[in-house]
Protein backbone atom coordinates (compact mmCIF):
# COMPACT_ATOMS: atom_id res chain seq x y z
CA UNK A 1 0.00 0.00 0.00
CA UNK A 2 1.30 3.44 -0.87
CA UNK A 3 1.92 5.46 2.28
CA UNK A 4 0.55 9.00 2.52
CA UNK A 5 2.99 11.86 2.37
CA UNK A 6 4.02 13.27 5.76
CA UNK A 7 2.16 16.40 6.89
CA UNK A 8 3.73 19.73 5.99
CA UNK A 9 5.32 21.56 8.91
CA UNK A 10 3.94 25.00 9.75
CA UNK A 11 7.46 26.30 10.46
CA UNK A 12 8.97 27.77 7.28
CA UNK A 13 12.03 25.70 6.32
CA UNK A 14 15.24 27.22 5.02
CA UNK A 15 14.95 28.27 1.39
CA UNK A 16 17.26 25.61 0.02
CA UNK A 17 15.58 22.88 2.10
CA UNK A 18 12.15 24.12 0.98
CA UNK A 19 13.14 23.97 -2.68
CA UNK A 20 14.47 20.43 -2.26
CA UNK A 21 11.27 19.35 -0.49
CA UNK A 22 9.11 20.80 -3.27
CA UNK A 23 11.26 19.11 -5.91
CA UNK A 24 10.95 15.72 -4.20
CA UNK A 25 7.19 16.21 -3.77
CA UNK A 26 6.91 17.12 -7.44
CA UNK A 27 8.78 13.98 -8.51
CA UNK A 28 6.53 11.80 -6.32
CA UNK A 29 3.46 13.51 -7.78
CA UNK A 30 4.65 12.88 -11.36
CA UNK A 31 5.16 9.20 -10.51
CA UNK A 32 1.59 9.09 -9.23
CA UNK A 33 0.38 10.75 -12.44
CA UNK A 34 2.27 8.13 -14.46
CA UNK A 35 0.53 5.36 -12.48
CA UNK A 36 -2.85 6.94 -13.23
CA UNK A 37 -1.96 7.40 -16.91
CA UNK A 38 -1.23 3.67 -17.20
CA UNK A 39 -4.12 2.33 -15.09
CA UNK A 40 -7.01 4.84 -15.25
CA UNK A 41 -9.44 3.10 -17.59
CA UNK A 42 -13.08 4.02 -18.14
CA UNK A 43 -13.23 7.71 -19.06
CA UNK A 44 -13.44 10.90 -16.96
CA UNK A 45 -15.72 9.48 -14.25
CA UNK A 46 -13.42 6.53 -13.58
CA UNK A 47 -10.42 8.87 -13.78
CA UNK A 48 -11.98 11.00 -11.03
CA UNK A 49 -12.53 7.90 -8.92
CA UNK A 50 -8.89 6.84 -9.20
CA UNK A 51 -7.66 10.41 -8.59
CA UNK A 52 -9.80 10.48 -5.47
CA UNK A 53 -8.34 7.21 -4.23
CA UNK A 54 -4.67 7.95 -4.99
CA UNK A 55 -4.30 11.74 -4.82
CA UNK A 56 -6.77 12.44 -2.00
CA UNK A 57 -6.93 9.36 0.23
CA UNK A 58 -3.42 7.98 -0.21
CA UNK A 59 -1.22 10.99 -0.89
CA UNK A 60 -3.37 13.81 0.54
CA UNK A 61 -2.30 16.35 -2.06
CA UNK A 62 -5.71 17.97 -1.65
CA UNK A 63 -9.04 17.37 0.08
CA UNK A 64 -12.17 15.74 -1.35
CA UNK A 65 -13.96 19.09 -1.52
CA UNK A 66 -11.01 20.68 -3.34
CA UNK A 67 -10.89 17.87 -5.91
CA UNK A 68 -14.63 18.18 -6.55
CA UNK A 69 -14.35 21.95 -6.78
CA UNK A 70 -11.56 21.78 -9.35
CA UNK A 71 -13.34 19.06 -11.32
CA UNK A 72 -16.56 21.10 -11.38
CA UNK A 73 -14.63 24.17 -12.52
CA UNK A 74 -13.11 22.15 -15.36
CA UNK A 75 -16.54 20.82 -16.35
CA UNK A 76 -17.70 24.41 -16.83
CA UNK A 77 -14.93 24.92 -19.42
CA UNK A 78 -14.53 23.32 -22.85
CA UNK A 79 -11.90 20.64 -23.20
CA UNK A 80 -10.96 17.28 -21.61
CA UNK A 81 -12.19 17.44 -18.01
CA UNK A 82 -9.92 14.82 -16.43
CA UNK A 83 -6.86 16.24 -18.22
CA UNK A 84 -7.65 19.76 -17.05
CA UNK A 85 -8.29 18.52 -13.50
CA UNK A 86 -5.01 16.68 -13.06
CA UNK A 87 -3.10 19.49 -14.78
CA UNK A 88 -4.50 22.11 -12.44
CA UNK A 89 -3.66 19.91 -9.44
CA UNK A 90 -0.06 19.95 -10.68
CA UNK A 91 -0.30 23.73 -11.00
CA UNK A 92 -1.51 24.02 -7.42
CA UNK A 93 1.35 21.84 -6.13
CA UNK A 94 4.27 23.21 -8.14
CA UNK A 95 3.28 26.04 -10.43
CA UNK A 96 3.31 26.15 -14.25
CA UNK A 97 6.42 23.97 -14.71
CA UNK A 98 4.96 21.05 -12.77
CA UNK A 99 1.62 21.57 -14.52
CA UNK A 100 3.21 21.24 -17.97
CA UNK A 101 5.11 18.11 -16.89
CA UNK A 102 1.88 16.71 -15.44
CA UNK A 103 0.09 17.25 -18.75
CA UNK A 104 2.95 15.58 -20.66
CA UNK A 105 3.08 12.53 -18.37
CA UNK A 106 -0.73 12.16 -18.36
CA UNK A 107 -1.33 12.28 -22.13
CA UNK A 108 1.79 10.45 -23.38
CA UNK A 109 0.91 6.75 -22.75
CA UNK A 110 -2.54 6.83 -24.38
CA UNK A 111 -1.31 9.02 -27.25
CA UNK A 112 1.61 6.69 -27.97
CA UNK A 113 -0.66 3.64 -27.88
CA UNK A 114 -3.19 5.24 -30.23
CA UNK A 115 -0.40 6.30 -32.61
CA UNK A 116 0.92 2.74 -32.66
CA UNK A 117 -2.61 1.49 -33.34
CA UNK A 118 -2.88 3.80 -36.35
CA UNK A 119 0.55 2.73 -37.67
CA UNK A 120 -0.31 -0.97 -37.37
CA UNK A 121 -3.98 -0.76 -38.31
CA UNK A 122 -3.79 -3.58 -40.84
CA UNK A 123 -2.27 -5.93 -38.24
CA UNK A 124 -4.30 -4.88 -35.22
CA UNK A 125 -7.40 -6.82 -34.31
CA UNK A 126 -9.92 -4.79 -32.30
CA UNK A 127 -11.69 -8.04 -31.39
CA UNK A 128 -8.60 -9.45 -29.66
CA UNK A 129 -8.02 -6.21 -27.79
CA UNK A 130 -11.68 -6.11 -26.72
CA UNK A 131 -11.28 -9.62 -25.33
CA UNK A 132 -8.14 -8.58 -23.46
CA UNK A 133 -9.88 -5.70 -21.65
CA UNK A 134 -13.29 -7.35 -21.20
CA UNK A 135 -13.00 -7.33 -17.39
CA UNK A 136 -11.54 -3.84 -17.08
CA UNK A 137 -14.81 -2.00 -17.67
CA UNK A 138 -16.78 -3.57 -14.78
CA UNK A 139 -13.77 -2.93 -12.52
CA UNK A 140 -13.83 0.72 -13.67
CA UNK A 141 -17.55 0.89 -12.80
CA UNK A 142 -16.68 -0.41 -9.34
CA UNK A 143 -14.16 2.43 -8.99
CA UNK A 144 -16.81 4.99 -9.93
CA UNK A 145 -19.36 3.49 -7.51
CA UNK A 146 -16.81 3.55 -4.69
CA UNK A 147 -15.91 7.14 -5.56
CA UNK A 148 -19.58 8.16 -5.42
CA UNK A 149 -19.90 6.56 -1.98
CA UNK A 150 -16.78 8.20 -0.55
CA UNK A 151 -17.44 11.62 -2.09
CA UNK A 152 -21.00 11.68 -0.78
CA UNK A 153 -19.74 10.62 2.64
CA UNK A 154 -17.26 13.51 2.80
CA UNK A 155 -18.98 16.49 1.13
CA UNK A 156 -22.73 15.97 1.69
CA UNK A 157 -23.46 17.64 5.05
CA UNK A 158 -26.92 19.28 4.71
CA UNK A 159 -30.41 18.32 3.57
CA UNK A 160 -30.10 20.80 0.72
CA UNK A 161 -26.93 19.05 -0.47
CA UNK A 162 -28.67 15.67 -0.31
CA UNK A 163 -31.56 17.00 -2.40
CA UNK A 164 -29.22 18.54 -4.97
CA UNK A 165 -27.20 15.34 -5.22
CA UNK A 166 -30.28 13.16 -5.83
CA UNK A 167 -31.83 15.63 -8.29
CA UNK A 168 -28.58 16.00 -10.23
CA UNK A 169 -28.12 12.23 -10.42
CA UNK A 170 -31.65 11.72 -11.77
CA UNK A 171 -31.46 14.56 -14.31
CA UNK A 172 -28.01 13.52 -15.55
CA UNK A 173 -29.20 9.93 -15.88
CA UNK A 174 -32.38 10.68 -17.85
CA UNK A 175 -31.11 13.63 -19.93
CA UNK A 176 -27.79 12.62 -21.45
CA UNK A 177 -27.07 15.83 -23.35
CA UNK A 178 -23.74 17.72 -23.43
CA UNK A 179 -25.20 20.98 -22.10
CA UNK A 180 -26.90 19.32 -19.12
CA UNK A 181 -23.74 18.99 -16.97
CA UNK A 182 -22.66 22.65 -16.94
CA UNK A 183 -26.30 23.75 -16.50
CA UNK A 184 -26.72 21.47 -13.46
CA UNK A 185 -23.50 22.74 -11.91
CA UNK A 186 -24.50 26.37 -12.39
CA UNK A 187 -28.02 25.70 -11.08
CA UNK A 188 -26.73 23.89 -7.98
CA UNK A 189 -24.35 26.72 -7.22
CA UNK A 190 -27.11 29.29 -7.72
CA UNK A 191 -29.43 27.54 -5.24
CA UNK A 192 -26.94 27.48 -2.38
CA UNK A 193 -25.80 31.01 -3.20
CA UNK A 194 -29.06 32.23 -1.60
CA UNK A 195 -27.60 31.20 1.78
CA UNK A 196 -24.41 33.22 1.40
CA UNK A 197 -25.01 35.11 4.67
CA UNK A 198 -24.14 31.94 6.60
CA UNK A 199 -20.53 32.29 5.48
CA UNK A 200 -18.10 34.54 7.26
CA UNK A 201 -16.78 37.68 5.64
CA UNK A 202 -13.12 37.58 4.63
CA UNK A 203 -11.48 40.44 6.48
CA UNK A 204 -8.57 41.18 4.15
CA UNK A 205 -9.66 40.31 0.66
CA UNK A 206 -7.03 40.28 -2.04
CA UNK A 207 -8.30 42.51 -4.86
CA UNK A 208 -9.65 40.55 -7.82
CA UNK A 209 -7.28 40.93 -10.74
CA UNK A 210 -7.65 38.99 -13.97
CA UNK A 211 -4.54 38.15 -15.99
CA UNK A 212 -5.63 37.98 -19.60
CA UNK A 213 -2.44 36.47 -21.07
CA UNK A 214 -3.60 32.85 -21.39
CA UNK A 215 -7.09 33.87 -22.55
CA UNK A 216 -5.60 36.12 -25.23
CA UNK A 217 -3.14 33.37 -26.23
CA UNK A 218 -6.00 30.86 -26.59
CA UNK A 219 -7.96 33.23 -28.86
CA UNK A 220 -4.85 34.28 -30.80
CA UNK A 221 -3.89 30.68 -31.62
CA UNK A 222 -7.48 29.93 -32.67
CA UNK A 223 -7.58 32.83 -35.12
CA UNK A 224 -3.97 32.48 -36.22
CA UNK A 225 -4.28 28.77 -37.03
CA UNK A 226 -7.45 29.43 -39.05
CA UNK A 227 -5.75 32.16 -41.11
CA UNK A 228 -2.54 30.17 -41.59
CA UNK A 229 -4.46 27.09 -42.71
CA UNK A 230 -6.58 29.12 -45.11
CA UNK A 231 -3.55 30.60 -46.90
CA UNK A 232 -1.06 27.72 -46.78
CA UNK A 233 -3.34 24.67 -47.20
CA UNK A 234 -0.65 22.56 -45.52
CA UNK A 235 -2.11 19.33 -44.15
CA UNK A 236 -0.42 19.54 -40.68
CA UNK A 237 -1.57 23.16 -40.25
CA UNK A 238 -5.11 22.28 -41.31
CA UNK A 239 -5.14 19.33 -38.91
CA UNK A 240 -3.95 21.50 -36.03
CA UNK A 241 -6.67 24.06 -36.74
CA UNK A 242 -9.35 21.36 -36.94
CA UNK A 243 -8.37 19.76 -33.64
CA UNK A 244 -7.78 23.08 -31.87
CA UNK A 245 -11.20 24.37 -32.94
CA UNK A 246 -12.96 21.20 -31.79
CA UNK A 247 -11.03 21.18 -28.51
CA UNK A 248 -12.08 24.80 -27.93
CA UNK A 249 -15.78 24.25 -28.48
CA UNK A 250 -16.63 20.84 -27.05
CA UNK A 251 -18.29 20.41 -23.65
CA UNK A 252 -18.96 17.01 -22.14
CA UNK A 253 -15.79 15.02 -22.81
CA UNK A 254 -14.85 12.37 -25.34
CA UNK A 255 -18.42 11.14 -25.83
CA UNK A 256 -19.37 14.53 -27.27
CA UNK A 257 -16.08 14.98 -29.15
CA UNK A 258 -16.46 11.71 -31.10
CA UNK A 259 -19.44 12.75 -33.30
CA UNK A 260 -17.78 16.11 -34.04
CA UNK A 261 -14.58 14.40 -35.19
CA UNK A 262 -16.60 11.87 -37.20
CA UNK A 263 -18.39 14.65 -39.07
CA UNK A 264 -15.13 16.57 -39.62
CA UNK A 265 -12.73 13.84 -40.71
CA UNK A 266 -14.97 11.08 -42.08
CA UNK A 267 -18.05 12.68 -43.60
CA UNK A 268 -16.59 16.03 -44.68
CA UNK A 269 -12.87 15.56 -45.38
CA UNK A 270 -12.79 11.77 -45.94
CA UNK A 271 -9.42 11.34 -44.20
CA UNK A 272 -10.73 8.11 -42.60
CA UNK A 273 -13.35 5.55 -43.46
CA UNK A 274 -16.27 4.96 -41.14
CA UNK A 275 -14.89 1.52 -40.19
CA UNK A 276 -11.47 2.98 -39.36
CA UNK A 277 -13.00 5.69 -37.20
CA UNK A 278 -15.19 3.22 -35.29
CA UNK A 279 -12.22 0.92 -34.75
CA UNK A 280 -10.27 3.83 -33.26
CA UNK A 281 -13.22 4.83 -31.13
CA UNK A 282 -13.45 1.30 -29.77
CA UNK A 283 -9.71 1.16 -29.13
CA UNK A 284 -9.58 4.44 -27.20
CA UNK A 285 -12.27 3.13 -24.84
CA UNK A 286 -9.91 0.27 -24.03
CA UNK A 287 -6.92 2.54 -23.41
CA UNK A 288 -5.94 4.08 -20.08
CA UNK A 289 -5.77 7.83 -19.82
CA UNK A 290 -7.75 10.54 -21.66
CA UNK A 291 -10.22 9.61 -24.40
CA UNK A 292 -9.14 12.74 -26.29
CA UNK A 293 -6.06 10.72 -27.34
CA UNK A 294 -8.28 9.59 -30.22
CA UNK A 295 -6.83 12.70 -31.92
CA UNK A 296 -3.44 10.94 -32.21
CA UNK A 297 -5.06 8.04 -34.07
CA UNK A 298 -6.99 10.33 -36.43
CA UNK A 299 -4.00 12.60 -37.04
CA UNK A 300 -1.75 9.67 -37.93
CA UNK A 301 -4.26 8.19 -40.39
CA UNK A 302 -4.96 11.62 -41.92
CA UNK A 303 -1.26 11.90 -42.91
CA UNK A 304 -0.81 8.40 -44.33
CA UNK A 305 -1.30 9.40 -47.99
CA UNK A 306 1.42 12.04 -47.91
CA UNK A 307 4.95 11.42 -49.17
CA UNK A 308 6.59 11.37 -45.75
CA UNK A 309 5.72 7.78 -44.85
CA UNK A 310 5.57 6.78 -41.16
CA UNK A 311 7.36 9.99 -40.20
CA UNK A 312 4.45 12.04 -41.55
CA UNK A 313 2.00 9.88 -39.62
CA UNK A 314 3.90 10.47 -36.39
CA UNK A 315 3.85 14.20 -37.18
CA UNK A 316 0.10 13.99 -37.73
CA UNK A 317 -0.33 12.27 -34.37
CA UNK A 318 1.73 14.95 -32.60
CA UNK A 319 -0.24 17.71 -34.31
CA UNK A 320 -3.51 16.04 -33.30
CA UNK A 321 -2.47 15.69 -29.66
CA UNK A 322 -1.20 19.28 -29.47
CA UNK A 323 -4.30 20.66 -31.16
CA UNK A 324 -6.85 18.81 -29.03
CA UNK A 325 -5.23 19.30 -25.61
CA UNK A 326 -3.79 22.81 -25.92
CA UNK A 327 -7.01 24.91 -25.83
CA UNK A 328 -8.38 23.30 -22.67
CA UNK A 329 -4.99 23.71 -20.99
CA UNK A 330 -4.77 27.41 -21.85
CA UNK A 331 -8.34 28.03 -20.67
CA UNK A 332 -7.86 26.33 -17.29
CA UNK A 333 -4.58 28.21 -16.77
CA UNK A 334 -6.46 31.43 -17.53
CA UNK A 335 -9.24 30.73 -15.02
CA UNK A 336 -7.23 29.18 -12.17
CA UNK A 337 -5.03 32.27 -11.79
CA UNK A 338 -7.92 34.34 -10.45
CA UNK A 339 -10.09 31.54 -9.05
CA UNK A 340 -8.57 31.64 -5.54
CA UNK A 341 -9.24 35.36 -5.34
CA UNK A 342 -12.74 34.97 -6.71
CA UNK A 343 -13.66 32.34 -4.12
CA UNK A 344 -12.94 34.79 -1.27
CA UNK A 345 -16.41 36.25 -1.78
CA UNK A 346 -19.23 34.80 0.31
CA UNK A 347 -21.45 34.34 -2.73
CA UNK A 348 -18.83 32.14 -4.38
CA UNK A 349 -18.16 30.22 -1.15
CA UNK A 350 -21.87 29.50 -0.76
CA UNK A 351 -22.14 28.36 -4.38
CA UNK A 352 -19.42 25.73 -3.83
CA UNK A 353 -21.74 23.73 -1.54
CA UNK A 354 -24.24 23.32 -4.37
CA UNK A 355 -21.55 22.70 -6.99
CA UNK A 356 -19.95 19.95 -4.88
CA UNK A 357 -23.35 18.33 -4.19
CA UNK A 358 -24.20 18.34 -7.90
CA UNK A 359 -20.75 16.91 -8.70
CA UNK A 360 -21.40 14.05 -6.28
CA UNK A 361 -24.74 13.41 -8.00
CA UNK A 362 -23.05 13.36 -11.40
CA UNK A 363 -20.64 10.69 -10.18
CA UNK A 364 -23.60 8.60 -8.98
CA UNK A 365 -25.26 8.94 -12.39
CA UNK A 366 -21.99 8.07 -14.10
CA UNK A 367 -21.80 4.75 -12.24
CA UNK A 368 -25.23 3.78 -13.59
CA UNK A 369 -24.55 5.07 -17.11
CA UNK A 370 -21.25 3.22 -17.32
CA UNK A 371 -22.84 0.00 -16.11
CA UNK A 372 -25.64 -0.19 -18.70
CA UNK A 373 -23.44 -0.78 -21.80
CA UNK A 374 -21.81 -3.81 -20.18
CA UNK A 375 -22.74 -7.01 -22.02
CA UNK A 376 -24.74 -9.72 -20.27
CA UNK A 377 -22.29 -12.45 -19.32
CA UNK A 378 -22.67 -15.41 -16.99
CA UNK A 379 -20.07 -16.70 -14.57
CA UNK A 380 -18.13 -19.59 -16.10
CA UNK A 381 -14.62 -21.03 -16.07
CA UNK A 382 -12.57 -22.61 -18.89
CA UNK A 383 -11.55 -26.23 -19.31
CA UNK A 384 -14.94 -27.52 -18.25
CA UNK A 385 -14.59 -26.48 -14.60
CA UNK A 386 -17.86 -26.21 -12.70
CA UNK A 387 -18.81 -23.99 -9.78
CA UNK A 388 -21.94 -25.79 -8.65
CA UNK A 389 -24.82 -23.51 -7.60
CA UNK A 390 -22.96 -20.27 -8.42
CA UNK A 391 -22.41 -21.20 -12.07
CA UNK A 392 -24.50 -19.07 -14.39
CA UNK A 393 -24.64 -16.00 -12.11
CA UNK A 394 -24.29 -12.64 -13.90
CA UNK A 395 -20.58 -11.88 -14.04
CA UNK A 396 -20.42 -8.09 -14.41
CA UNK A 397 -22.48 -7.20 -11.30
CA UNK A 398 -20.27 -9.58 -9.31
CA UNK A 399 -17.13 -7.86 -10.58
CA UNK A 400 -18.55 -4.40 -9.82
CA UNK A 401 -19.53 -5.44 -6.30
CA UNK A 402 -16.25 -7.26 -5.66
CA UNK A 403 -14.26 -4.23 -6.80
CA UNK A 404 -16.31 -1.97 -4.51
CA UNK A 405 -15.74 -4.24 -1.51
CA UNK A 406 -12.01 -4.60 -2.16
CA UNK A 407 -11.64 -0.82 -2.42
CA UNK A 408 -13.61 -0.46 0.81
CA UNK A 409 -11.24 -2.96 2.42
CA UNK A 410 -8.32 -0.62 1.52
CA UNK A 411 -5.74 -3.40 1.43
CA UNK A 412 -5.33 -3.80 -2.33
CA UNK A 413 -4.15 -0.87 -4.51
CA UNK A 414 -6.30 0.08 -7.48
CA UNK A 415 -3.47 -0.62 -9.92
CA UNK A 416 -3.42 -4.25 -8.75
CA UNK A 417 -7.16 -4.62 -9.43
CA UNK A 418 -6.73 -3.27 -12.96
CA UNK A 419 -3.74 -5.54 -13.52
CA UNK A 420 -5.70 -8.60 -12.37
CA UNK A 421 -8.56 -7.64 -14.73
CA UNK A 422 -6.13 -7.44 -17.66
CA UNK A 423 -4.52 -10.75 -16.66
CA UNK A 424 -7.92 -12.43 -16.51
CA UNK A 425 -8.75 -11.09 -19.94
CA UNK A 426 -5.47 -12.42 -21.35
CA UNK A 427 -6.06 -15.89 -19.85
CA UNK A 428 -9.75 -16.25 -20.65
CA UNK A 429 -10.03 -14.48 -23.99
Amino acid sequence: MTAPLPPVSLTPPPRRCGQRTRRVRGIIFLKDVAVLALTAFGGPQAHLAMMFRLLVERRRYLSSAELLELQALCQLLPGPTSTQTITVIGYRLGGPNLAYLTLLVWVTPASVLMTMAALTLSHLSPEKLAALVQFVQPVAVGFVAFSAYRIGEKVIQTKTAVGLMVAAAMLAYFFQLPWVLPVLLVAGGAITTLRYRRHRLVADKVPLRIEWANGALWLGILLGAALLGHYTHLRPVLLFENFYRNGSLVFGGGQVLAPLLFAEFVEFKHYLTSAEFLSGLGLVQAMPGPNFSLAAYIGALAMRNTDGGPGSQVLGALVGVAGIFLPGTLLIFFVIRFWDRLRQYRVVQASLEGINAVSAGLVCAAALLLYHPLPDRLLALPFGWHLGPVAGLPLNPLLVGLTFLLLLWERIPGVVLVGLALLAGAVLR
